[in-house]
């Protein structure tokens, strides 16, 4: 058993009906940038009512038709943010709980020790976060997931996992192992995926291989670490 593999994510997502929410941190294969990608699926109404949209720095999650809209508590909200020297990303509003503790001067863990997985039973949806923090031409980065210890949803686990960058790897995390009734909450490690250099490569490898009905949006953001330009991309599957 390889240990220290690293899939295509293609590999991880193609013919899996339900992975969820999906958060990829990583740096190219160059070495030259940092890769961000966040995508969202949904299964009900509700959530397939949906679009991606962006407002300056920050990334949004909107309601494709506001009519339809019935209860806007779990999947309306900023993905991603950014903050000074650090690009915060999650699937639910605690992304504004890490920018209101890290503005503050606080940690990324002590943010999180105040929220817990979302109160969806019997699903129980795992919070995932992530962050990175840039330096001297760099950057580091951190992942979280917070889950829910048993089916009944007594307690809350927290893991946080912190990375040195690595060229052409990137970690995966994502909701769900798979569709299910209830769905089973992603288990273990984030997983180790390729990180091209080619943006358009890494967003349409993502897009083409997720599940086609339940697939919603995506968003992938290429950072250049000499100098700070980006490159965004943005699908949507309300147009």
């Amino acid at each position: 058993m390889n240990i220290y593999k690293i899939s295509g994510i293609k590999e991880l997502i193609k013919d899996n009906p339900y992975v969820g929410r999906g958060i990829v941190i990583g740096k190219t294969e160059d070495g030259k940038k940092a890769a961000v990608a966040y995508f969202i699926m949904g299964r009900s109404e509700n959530s397939r009512n949906r679009i991606f949209y962006t407002e300056g720095d920050s990334v949004k999650t909107g309601a494709f038709d506001p009519s339809k809209l019935s209860d806007p508590s779990l999947i309306i909200y900023a993905p991603i943010r950014k903050l000074k020297n650090a690009l915060i990303v999650s699937n639910g509003d605690q992304t504004d709980t890490v920018y209101d503790f890290v503005w503050c001067g606080k940690s990324f863990e002590e943010a999180l020790e105040t929220r817990e997985f979302e109160p969806d039973a019997p699903n129980f949806t795992p919070r995932i976060s992530g962050i990175l923090n840039f330096a001297n031409k760099d950057f580091t980065y951190k992942m979280s997931i917070l889950k829910s210890a048993d089916e009944k949803g007594s307690a809350c686990n927290r893991f946080t996992f912190s990375y040195l960058p690595l060229n052409g790897l990137g970690h995966f995390i994502h909701t769900y192992v798979t569709d299910g009734d209830p769905i089973p909450t992603f288990v273990g490690e984030p997983e180790r995926v390729k990180i091209p250099n080619d943006i358009d490569e890494f967003t349409e490898e993502i897009w083409s291989n997720l599940n086609e009905s339940n697939k919603i949006s995506l968003y992938v953001r290429y950072i250049d670490l000499e100098n700070g330009n980006e490159e965004n991309r943005l699908i949507n599957k309300n147009k």
